[in-house]
């Protein structure tokens, strides 16, 4: 249904190196980059490698506003030990904690799943939902 996201960001390179990091332990790699320091309209793009972008990051360097209550992005990680890789990366590279990894049998008996917000704002999750 959906073809790619797009999120605003206020400092380029700190959001790619965070995704990077991030998405790494998911199996998502930057599959683009338009990253030229000190210009306008800077950009990177995350998918499974050899594809293309289903997350776009867009230089936004002007005061933003996340997306309000109710939004968050979420992952679909491979197995529960990605969700915790996610986790720590994401941690390790500014994110904060916003629900530490773990089974959410309130979501189903098998979704495990973390939560964290990005650098700018933005709500996201890691979450494995099959068999362990």
């Amino acid at each position: 249904m959906i073809h790619h996201l797009s999120l605003g960001v206020t400092d380029i390179e700190r959001a790619a190196a965070f995704y990077d990091a991030a998405l790494a332990p998911l199996g998502y790699v930057r599959v683009w980059s338009d990253l030229r320091p000190g210009e306008p309209n800077q950009a990177a793009g995350y998918g499974i490698p050899g594809g293309g972008d289903t997350l776009a990051l867009k230089h936004r360097p002007e005061r933003h506003q996340p997306p309000g209550p109710g939004f968050h992005l979420a992952f679909s990680a491979p197995d529960p030990h990605a969700v915790e890789e996610f986790y720590r990366a994401a941690l390790r590279h500014g994110a904060k904690d916003n629900g530490a990894p773990g089974l959410r049998a309130h979501y189903g008996p098998r979704y495990f799943a973390a939560f964290v917000v990005d650098p700018d704002g933005h709500k996201l999750e890691a979450v494995f939902n099959g068999e362990r």
